[in-house]
């Protein structure tokens, strides 16, 4: 048996209860991965409030990343062995003492890097890496946005967008969030005294966007953009509809495209690992990405943890100690 956390019933953070569950057998092609710290994610919180149900199959346990060590490779699996540490994107499981998941999944841990911080990676890189840039197609020299610079999501996307060679701007709501933005190397607009369209379109206009608002955002994100320019939505905190005028879609040729991780093929996101390994991984051993971290709460607190993330006062990731 294993210490793990569950969601008792949707609701708010209190409804997170520490367990007794059975560690996981590895089937085909799985690993089962004894974790250390793992990463805390708005889709946790989402699905604690019954609004992000697991897909068929996952643990119905909260938890999408995590780091430790490999525990047991299953049958078919050739690349990793028992003792190797490993970070690993998960269909589930991830708030407990062991975790399953396809091996195609699985990356090790960059090198010099800490568990605490590897912990933190998967979810926030798969998601940057294949919106910005494998949909996205960004290219050096291009202007870009995120809103919510200061989210685990935005720092990474300013850092990797900014070593990739695009020029960065950032939303976030006070002058201390705007600081952490522009120290990884973008320009800052605090939401709550400037317009970001105002600002953008002064420069020419943004070349891709990627957005976690939706709501209003969505129209004004449209007007942000230059010609040619790519909308990428993966969230909806104002809500997921708008009115929009697609003449200035056609008239400026605009992509609006989106997606969400979780859901999407276990072929799917072994491709985005191997491409996060081939480039990603080198920016982070030569110390140009890093995890920008918040805090750190016992496994036992993650009811804590999630009324910190749901506050909105957090800057950068926050993670759980499992071990």
């Amino acid at each position: 048996m294993m210490r793990a956390v569950e969601i008792t019933s949707p609701g708010g953070p209190e409804v997170l209860r520490l367990c007794q569950r059975p560690v996981p057998v590895p089937g085909y092609g799985e690993i089962v991965i004894k974790l250390a710290f793992a990463g805390v994610n708005r889709p946790d919180a989402l699905q604690r409030a019954g609004a992000y149900a697991p897909p068929p199959g996952a643990s119905p346990l909260p938890g999408l990343e995590g780091a430790g060590h490999a525990a047991e490779v299953g049958p078919g699996v050739a690349d990793w062995a028992a003792g190797d540490a490993v970070c690993a994107l998960l269909p589930g499981g991830g708030y407990a003492e062991y975790a399953v998941c396809p091996a195609a999944h699985v990356l090790p841990v960059p090198a010099g890097m800490s568990l605490r911080d590897a912990a933190c990676l998967p979810e926030t890189a798969f998601t940057v890496w294949s919106n910005v840039v494998m949909r996205g197609g960004l290219r050096a020299g291009e202007r870009f946005l995120v809103h919510g610079g200061t989210s685990g999501i935005g720092t990474m996307a300013i850092q990797i967008t900014r070593a990739l060679g695009a020029r960065v701007f950032a939303t976030a709501g006070s002058a201390e969030k705007c600081a952490v933005c522009v120290g990884l190397g973008a320009t800052a607009i605090n939401h709550r005294e400037a317009d970001f369209v105002a600002v953008l379109r002064g420069e020419g206009g943004a070349d891709l966007i990627l957005d976690m608002v939706g709501g209003s955002y969505i129209d004004r994100n449209i007007k942000a953009l230059a010609d040619d320019g790519r909308l990428l939505s993966i969230a909806f905190l104002q809500g997921p509809k708008a009115e929009i005028n697609f003449a200035h879609m056609m008239t400026r040729r605009l992509t609006l495209t989106g997606s969400t991780l979780r859901p999407q093929s276990d072929s799917a996101k072994a491709e985005i690992a191997r491409a996060l390994r081939t480039h990603l991984w080198p920016l982070i051993e030569a110390g140009a990405v890093a995890v920008v971290h918040d805090s750190e709460f016992a496994l036992a607190d993650a009811a804590l943890a999630h009324a910190r993330m749901e506050s909105g006062a957090h800057i950068g990731k926050i993670v759980l100690k499992v071990a």
